[in-house]
């Protein structure tokens, strides 16, 4: 596990108690005004110790500041959610293909662009790249390959047929690339 990965977990193992996402939900809440533990205590209707204790361990792990008077540090949050989002298996292409991040959310394919638009051709090459065939795969692998970005595998797969990157042999058993992927320079 990376130590992105790592701290993300510790993030969310922290914030998986009640009381700490309560505290967190109160100080955001707040905004830069920010609260005192006994003030936290009693806008929560917990003892001051349970505040304590949660707001020392928020602020341990990041997501809040302060001593004596604490504040929310939400931006822990999203820097901790790019961290994890340059670690998806396919960012490194979305700095080659750019105009395709909209279709993504946290490494994942939400959304296909319109059939046939210059969007959905990109896509499809993209993909085709991501899943770097260097000969011929059973049915079971690509969707193995296209699962690490998409919930909608066959919709994917069925995109690169029709896009004529991939094709399946006579039997039907396996795909194979059906044209050279171009190449492409980051424009990042």
């Amino acid at each position: 596990m990376s130590v992105e990965a790592a701290h993300a977990a510790e993030i969310l193992a922290a914030l998986s108690a009640p009381e700490r996402l309560q505290v967190l939900a109160e100080l955001a809440r707040r905004g830069e005004d920010g609260l005192t533990a006994t003030q936290l205590a009693q806008a929560l209707d917990i003892p001051v110790p349970k505040a304590g204790a949660a707001l020392a361990r928020l602020h341990a792990i990041g997501v809040v500041t302060g001593t004596g008077v604490y504040r929310a540090r939400l931006d822990a949050l999203r820097e901790t959610a790019a961290d994890l989002d340059r670690q998806q298996p396919i960012s490194r292409l979305l700095v080659i293909y750019p105009e395709l991040r909209n279709f993504f959310s946290h490494g994942r394919l939400t959304t296909l662009p319109p059939t046939l638009s210059r969007r959905w051709e990109l896509l499809a090459e993209m993909l085709v790249r991501f899943l770097d065939l260097d000969g011929p795969c059973d049915e079971d692998e690509i969707n193995r390959r296209l699962s690490a970005v998409t919930d909608d595998v066959a919709g994917a797969r069925r995109m690169l047929v029709d896009a004529g990157w991939l094709e399946r042999d006579r039997a039907g058993t396996t795909y194979g690339t059906s044209r050279t992927v171009p190449a492409r320079e980051s424009s990042a």
